[in-house]
């Protein structure tokens, strides 16, 4: 194995934010590495970017000298799971204590065409952290918790900078996706975008259109659902980025007053605010789901329903036709568009969260049950008994009742 160093211990102070260390599932999967080849396990990436960082990770990434088949016999021998869930790449899914963990192999690029890579399998620590994208990416950590520091990330997490390993346009090139997440990681980590950086973006950006929609999209919504979003928008869209996403003018001030309203709105609610109905066919270009869809079109339709001073009955009517997310979605939309102060926001986000609209309590079992035939007419009473229903602010089931009967009488002319 090629000799590498020089290692920096954790110190106190870091070390309360590694104490996933003793982990019992991390201490297993490295233990089976280790007992295949000693100083062939790593921890790598996110986990170790964010506990320097004084964040709790939400992943664990290992890295190794062992080639895939290597991996999963020393999984097997020490009786983990092991999934080849990317092994042409070099990773393997590791399984202990009902934990999946990603193991992977060196690697050194052979090849990039700007969305995907063929690689190499290698042993050498360096290569492998100078294919990788940010220098604070690219910090490994031992099991008995000393740093390995090839490209300076240490120094960017310090002073929490981004910045890509060697030449950034070399780095984009590999891969244009890093144009979306160099935006993510300068929002979450740091506060000023680095100029290099920056000025490699924004002259490459042509190359986002030669990326899939689904990689686009994942990247975007990461982005939008950032507390700071409208610093990494704000940026992409004055150096030409953002327009690669969606080619229509945004309403970067209405989405600013969403996300101080709420810096956690979800992304269609994002989108929506952001683009308006000039947003129509973005869900399809950043392939949302169709529940995401359906979040951002709904908003849209619903703000047209929501004014000042609504009464707290038309609240109830409205959650009880647009749900209670549909009302949320839309008031924050609507104040985002200034149709609302933060006032009204506030009363209608209150009255969506306490207020369960009721079950109407007629069916057309009911309608059948009094003698009228199956069809269209059996759906059109339905309508007229729920319409006066939610006119007398949903009274209760006998009430209900009372009005069907009305409703009944009406039709035939005679008292039920």
């Amino acid at each position: 194995m090629k000799k590498d160093g020089p290692f920096t211990p954790l110190s106190a102070a870091q070390h309360r934010h590694f104490d996933w260390l003793n982990a019992p599932y991390l201490k297993k999967i490295v233990a089976a590495l280790e007992n295949a080849d000693k100083g062939s396990a790593r921890y790598v990436g996110g986990c170790v970017r964010d506990s320097l960082l004084g964040d709790t990770p939400k992943d664990f990434d290992i890295a190794t000298t062992l080639p895939p088949d290597a991996v999963m016999a020393a999984l097997k021998q020490a009786g983990l799971g092991a999934a080849p869930t990317g092994v042409e790449h070099g990773t393997v899914t590791a399984i202990a204590d009902h934990h999946g963990v990603e193991v992977t192999t060196l690697r050194a690029d052979v090849s990039t065409d700007g969305r995907r890579a063929t690689v190499a399998f290698t042993q050498d620590w360096a290569v492998d952290a100078g294919r990788r994208d940010f220098r604070i990416n690219a910090i490994y950590l031992t099991p008995d918790g000393r740093l390995y520091d090839p490209v300076a990330g240490l120094a960017d997490a310090r002073d929490k900078c981004v910045r890509f390993i060697g030449d950034p346009e070399a780095r984009i090139a590999e891969d244009y996706l890093r144009i979306l997440r160099f935006f993510r990681f300068t929002a979450r980590f740091s506060g000023a975008f680095d100029a290099a950086g920056l000025a490699a973006c924004a002259a490459m950006k042509g190359g986002i259109e030669r990326l899939s929609a689904e990689r686009v999209g994942a990247e975007t919504t990461a982005i939008l659902t950032l507390p700071r979003a409208v610093f990494a928008l704000r940026t992409m869209e004055a150096s030409g980025v953002l327009a690669m996403v969606w080619p229509v003018q945004a309403d970067m001030a209405a989405f600013e007053r969403l996300k101080n309203a709420d810096p956690h709105a979800s992304a269609p609610l994002g989108l929506a605010v952001l683009y308006g109905d000039e947003g129509s066919g973005v869900g399809a270009r950043l392939r949302l789901s169709n529940a995401e869809k359906a979040i951002r079109s709904r908003a849209l339709d619903a703000v047209k329903d929501i004014a000042p001073g609504m009464s707290d009955r038309e609240i109830r009517v409205l959650i009880y036709q647009r749900g209670k997310d549909g009302v949320s979605d839309a008031a924050a939309a609507a104040h985002a568009f200034e149709r609302i102060d933060d006032d009204n926001r506030r009363r209608l986000l209150k009255t969506a969260e306490e207020w369960t609209p009721p079950v109407f309590p007629v069916s057309g079992r009911h309608v059948v049950a009094a003698g009228v035939t199956p069809g269209p007419e059996v759906s059109a009473l339905l309508t007229a008994v729920e319409r006066r229903w939610i006119e007398e602010d949903f009274p209760d089931e006998a009430r209900a009742q009372a009005i069907f009967q009305d409703v009944m009488a009406s039709r035939t002319g005679e008292p039920c």
